[in-house]
């Protein structure tokens, strides 16, 4: 197997594992299902080099922790790092201009952070740049790499549930963006069902944005189709503190799936129950994902995830939007018009 050079772009919470940011956000890096830093580091055969942030204390931090050099222009680390994995860890608005330039560099591999972008030209901009030159573009929506998470999605597509009739999302602290992404992918990715059309509404309960006053990124309310006719019921109000879950309901049981670390219990009508314990913190979902990057550079696992899937969430929470400014009108998917312009101003 090769060695594959990584640097990061953003060094903060997520990216370089900082908890000094995570202190301004109120989130433990502890409590992360991995970080960028973390899971690059640790790879046998990822050699983690470089990482740039405009921030001199997350920079210094980080070359701290991992003996990396350090820039605080990330184009300049592009220029003077031969690069093959790039992740990129900085706030939704910086994430097509930098994705897009790693390809038109011939990165071989991008990590990107969720959302994907903050408007859906954007995003499939960023697939497309990728598509056209090689580039792998993985999304960090991890979990797509929880193993309780992927066996679920087995079992229900193998018809362990029966037919999918419905499914319920509740999660709190709102940020239909931030968090809702994750939420709607993996509802995706449990059913393998598209969403089809939203009717929501909007929680303008004007909580302020841990990630500062030029963003707003409410929770809501509202309901989903999906392709298939099932419908799903969407509870994610701003000040609510309801823990993360997902409920998949078909006609021969149901299923509960928490996404912190996931946890899972099957109920199915004939009386029987299994619970399926969470798996432990290593590895976390980000080492799967990075291990997953690596066999697919090595050419010896294809890697079979679109990052289209995460322009299609974004449709989705921006249909949320697109719906409250109707007054709960049901919006359809892929957004046309006007509603493709919309701008999710999440950090």
């Amino acid at each position: 197997m090769a060695t594959y050079k990584a640097g990061i772009i953003g060094l903060g919470f997520i990216g370089g594992g900082d908890q000094l940011a995570g202190d301004a956000l109120g989130q433990k890096v502890a409590n992360l299902d991995g970080t960028h830093a973390e899971a690059l580091g640790d790879h046998s055969h990822v050699d983690l080099v470089a990482g740039s942030n405009r921030e001199e204390g997350k920079r210094q931090r980080f070359a701290e922790r991992t003996g990396a050099r350090i820039y605080s222009d990330w184009r300049r680390m592009l220029d003077e790092e031969q690069l093959d994995i790039v992740s990129v860890a900085t706030y939704t608005p910086a994430h097509a201009e930098i994705t897009i330039e790693c390809a038109r560099r011939g990165i071989r591999a991008v990590y990107c952070e969720k959302p994907i972008a903050p408007r859906v030209p954007d995003a499939e901009q960023m697939v497309r740049a990728c598509e056209e030159v090689g580039t792998l573009l993985v999304l960090n929506h991890n979990r797509r790499f929880d193993p309780n998470a992927r066996r679920l999605r087995d079992y229900i597509q193998a018809g362990g549930l029966g037919r999918v009739t419905s499914v319920m999302l509740q999660w709190g602290a709102g940020r239909l963006g931030n968090v809702g992404t994750h939420v709607f992918d993996a509802m995706q990715m449990l059913t393998g069902e598209r969403i089809e059309a939203v009717s929501g509404t909007l929680d303008l309960g004007g909580k302020a944005d841990c990630r500062g006053d030029e963003f707003r990124d409410p929770g809501g309310w509202g309901v989903m189709r999906l392709e298939g006719g099932a419908m799903v019921l969407v509870d994610a109000a701003d000040y609510a503190t309801t823990p993360i879950r997902i409920v998949v309901s078909g006609t021969e049981g149901r299923a509960t799936s928490s996404l912190a670390k996931t946890a899972v219990v099957v109920e199915r009508h004939d009386g029987s129950v299994e619970t399926w314990a969470a798996p432990p913190r290593r590895p976390s979902g980000m080492d799967v994902a990075v291990a997953e990057i690596v066999d697919h550079l090595d050419g010896t696992k294809p890697f079979d995830l679109s990052a289209a899937l995460a322009v299609h969430a974004l449709e989705a929470i921006l249909a949320f939007h697109a719906s409250h400014a109707r007054d709960g009108a049901w919006c359809t998917l892929p957004l046309t018009g006007e509603d493709r312009q919309r701008e999710l101003l999440s950090g």
